[in-house]
């Protein structure tokens, strides 16, 4: 029987053109057979390589235009914020070029495209990214989005108003409309997720990741939203059912803790989500309770679709 083909590393590591294996003498009989699978036509890759999102971006890259960078929802992807709102990968390109290739979209685009490089891909920058993705996510996840690319360092929140402001780009109107309602300071898209209900839903907006102090000016525990006049902290808690026992007795411990300072303690779990107009009432009550005599919430059709998770 004969030994193996020996496969030159570079075709192990990532995904590799028909071409490209001739050229490492790599028959299109070997790139065929058990050892490797197919992502588009023309390109394989290592049956033991993973298919993450960056091996799919890769093997795209292979067989689009040479200036093709990732784009759009694909870009936050890389970023770091997921969206799930589409399976397909986006790029932008220059020239005139289009694709059929399955699950790849390609846009043309007039402007001169100047990425910038993550693991080793062409994408664009994260200001350009966060406009581009305004025509296409709703006014919650575009918030979520500028504080979770300001939060990670990617952007700061001046530096992305004042690419806002200067460019004409198409989805810029609706990025600037999310920008007047990002918070510096965020560092949850679920934190913001349950701030927005409340300021949607017409409460104040309270303020996010504020260090408690006891008597003795001592930092006792952070609060993730403080309404800080009626001492009343809102705490997304999500993971309730898979912490340690221990880390659950620190945390009990530590909301001991702010209930014994005089903080009333609203926590809005996972289960809470499925009924999201509960949400702001909970906290109205809270803040009622306190001393608060502004209007009571608003939850419209429009902010029930805004916030109606699908679990």
């Amino acid at each position: 029987m004969p030994a193996p083909i020996a496969i030159p590393l570079p075709l192990l590591a990532r995904p590799f053109t028909l071409e490209q294996a001739a050229a490492c003498g790599v028959s299109r009989k070997v790139v065929r057979g058990r050892r490797f699978r197919r992502v588009f036509r023309g390109v394989y890759v290592s049956a033991d390589v993973d298919l993450s999102l960056t091996t799919w971006l890769y093997a795209a890259l292979l067989v689009l235009p040479g200036d093709a960078v990732v784009s759009h929802l694909t870009a936050l992807r890389l970023w770091g914020f997921d969206s799930r709102r589409s399976a397909e990968l986006e790029f932008s390109t220059n020239s005139s070029a289009v694709t059929v290739i399955p699950r790849v979209r390609l846009h043309r685009r007039q402007g001169r495209l100047t990425p910038e490089m993550r693991d080793g891909i062409p994408v664009t920058g994260p200001d350009r990214t966060f406009v581009d993705s305004a025509t296409r996510l709703s006014i919650v996840e575009l918030v979520q989005a500028a504080e979770h690319l300001i939060h990670t360092g990617a952007t700061s929140f001046d530096r992305l108003v004042t690419y806002c402001l200067e460019r004409h780009l198409h989805g810029v109107r609706r990025a600037r409309r999310a920008m007047a309602l990002v918070v510096p300071g965020a560092e949850s898209p679920m934190e913001t997720l349950v701030r927005l209900m409340l300021v949607f839903a017409r409460l104040p907006c309270p303020e996010p990741n504020v260090w408690i102090v006891d008597d003795a000016g001592r930092r006792v525990a952070r609060a993730d939203l403080l309404f800080a006049r009626q001492q009343v902290v809102v705490e997304y808690d999500g993971w309730q059912h898979e912490r340690s026992s221990a880390q659950r007795q620190r945390d009990r411990e530590r909301r001991e803790v702010l209930e014994a300072l005089g903080y009333r303690l609203i926590v809005v779990t996972d289960a809470d989500l499925r009924t999201p107009r509960s949400i702001p009432w909970r906290v109205h009550a809270a803040l009622a309770a306190r001393g608060y005599d502004g209007p009571r919430p608003v939850t419209s059709e429009v902010w029930h679709r805004w916030f109606t998770r699908t679990f």
